[in-house]
């Protein structure tokens, strides 16, 4: 009888479960987080750097972000950065200190934002969906009796229903989090 390692399936459904948590973190909520400047990219020195490579960020208030810059010339690459992100941002810089306001949210960008959780989330799941067809395909070439076959694609049925379930309640908790604010 071969014993399939479902350990790799199950680490594949955590990686989706995590990008899709990665992308949560830049969303906007109304709130300040740090994390909603983490896929800027500054251009300096030559190269495109991620901006928390270049400058502190951190949120003293609920709808202020600061972004200490620890060298002064790149002041204005990382002003011009934050503006030109498409995060709907307006930087004002004070030295190498940049203070980043968080306009409040209307209506119509919430809505704009939770279609947007949504389809993250239902990128995630095709993810996860995927990975179980894998391992439904990898089980049935394993040439296992039929029993353990069947215990097989269950267990595996079982860990996609719980990642769905964990998107479907992250997108959830997402989405009142940005419609509270």
């Amino acid at each position: 009888m071969v014993e399939m390692n479902l350990g790799d399936f199950e680490r594949r459904m955590q990686g989706a479960f995590d990008v899709l948590s990665k992308e949560f973190q830049g969303l906007r909520t109304g709130r300040a987080s740090t994390n909603l400047l983490d896929n800027i990219f500054v251009e300096v020195y030559g190269s495109k750097m991620p901006i928390n490579q270049v400058a502190s960020v951190s949120a003293p208030e609920p709808r202020l972000l600061t972004v200490q810059v620890w060298d002064a010339n790149n002041t204005k690459a990382v002003e011009k950065a934050i503006s030109s992100s498409g995060l709907g941002l307006n930087p004002q810089p004070a030295g190498s200190l940049i203070r980043v306001p968080l306009p409040g949210l209307t209506e119509e960008r919430r809505a704009e934002l939770a279609k947007v959780a949504s389809k993250y989330a239902e990128q995630a799941k095709i993810s996860v969906r995927n990975v179980r067809r894998e391992g439904m395909e990898s089980a049935k070439k394993n040439k296992m009796p039929e029993d353990e076959l069947k215990k097989t694609e269950e267990k595996i049925q079982k860990m996609t229903d719980s990642w769905i379930k964990k998107i479907d309640d992250a997108v959830a908790h997402k989405e009142l989090e940005i419609k509270q604010v």
